[in-house]
């Protein structure tokens, strides 16, 4: 059985959120300039050329240099590469090569949505606690070879030491001597980009303790899924749908609304008698809107549905927040586990 990288759910974020990112940025462009067209006299060298490139290129980077640096900066060319390729998936998909085909923002947002969960399932397998011995030794042995060329921070040899914990006193003392045959290396200096990451960590972790943020997400969980079906019911009134060209999609976040309103209503109900619970229907009613609910929204507003989904994860993290707040509190007795 191949050895599990512990880092791979990093390399695999970098990989989908440069995607994504690429996605965003070349829509914009694409808009802002009119949709320019490389090439001429009958040739176009669509972006899924450059695409295809950049993927080569992002595998090449591991397979010729070592280190951690290179498998990061191949996960993000690759990242790259991927979203060039995914954003042209409606001329691949249509017998007309349409690129403005309407389910393709969809398409593409369940390609992200499945590399998201591709990567939270690595995450819960590549976890130290997930990880055999020989497997852990495998990746500190890996960390101590990367650092040969410059040399190994403080901080990573306390990782190196921390994985071979427990692999018996020859493992953990031929690591500990190979650790001595490494350069010390002072840690880098804090970019702004690290500073500004700890600034917003720091900023999620303080709206998530408010608790008259946590009421208000509340309160737009239960209105929210109800307004949307009383939109459809309005535009089905006055005549607007008559002009929706994509009714398997209005119907399909329709459905999704009905549902989530369903849950977000059981939710409400249990918060008196079962806060632990509750949270976990809201949590619930997220994961559905997220995972099925923004698929058929992508596809009726395209590319506007992005804030709507931003705005859905951030709501996701307060809920969570609060729910394992709960969890912990019913598991320490300060509240009662119904």
């Amino acid at each position: 059985m191949p050895t599990r990288a512990i880092e791979a759910a990093s390399h695999l974020q970098a990989f989908v959120l440069s995607g994504v990112v690429t996605v965003l940025a070349l829509r914009a462009y694409l808009e802002a300039t009119n949709y320019p067209q490389i090439g001429g006299g009958g040739l176009h060298i669509a972006h899924v050329l450059w695409g295809g490139l950049l993927l080569v290129v992002g595998l090449g980077i591991p397979l010729v240099f070592l280190g951690e640096g290179s498998r990061t900066a191949g996960a993000v060319v690759g990242g790259v590469g991927f979203g060039l390729f995914i954003d042209e998936v409606g001329k691949f998909v249509t017998t007309g090569t349409d690129y403005f085909y309407a389910p393709a923002a969809a398409i593409i947002y369940v390609a992200f949505a499945l590399l998201v969960l591709l990567t939270q399932a690595v995450r819960g397998r590549t976890g130290r606690s997930r990880l055999t011995s020989a497997e852990r030794t495998a990746n500190a042995l890996d960390m101590v070879l990367r650092g040969l060329p410059a040399g190994l921070t403080d901080r990573h040899r306390a990782d190196v030491r921390r994985l071979v914990r427990g692999a018996g006193p020859a493992t953990e003392e031929a690591i500990a001597q190979l650790l001595d045959t490494v350069p010390r290396r002072e840690p880098p200096p804090v970019r702004f980009w690290q500073r500004a990451a700890d600034g917003f960590r720091r900023l999620a972790v303080w709206a998530t303790r408010q608790r008259w943020l946590v009421w208000l997400v509340v309160v737009y969980l239960v209105v929210e899924p109800v307004l949307i079906m009383v939109a459809v019911l309005v535009d089905g009134v006055t005549g607007e749908l008559d002009q929706e060209r994509e009714w398997g999609a209005v119907v399909g976040v329709t459905a999704t609304a009905l549902v989530t309103a369903v849950l977000s209503l059981r939710a409400a109900w249990l918060l008196r008698s079962d806060r632990r619970q509750a949270f976990r229907f809201f949590k619930l009613a997220l994961l559905v809107n997220l995972l099925f609910g923004q698929v058929f929204n992508f596809t009726v507003n395209q590319f506007g549905a992005v804030a709507v989904v931003a705005l859905d994860l951030a709501l996701l993290g307060v809920v969570t927040a609060e729910h394992r707040r709960l969890r912990r509190a019913a598991d320490r007795g300060d509240l009662p586990s119904h």
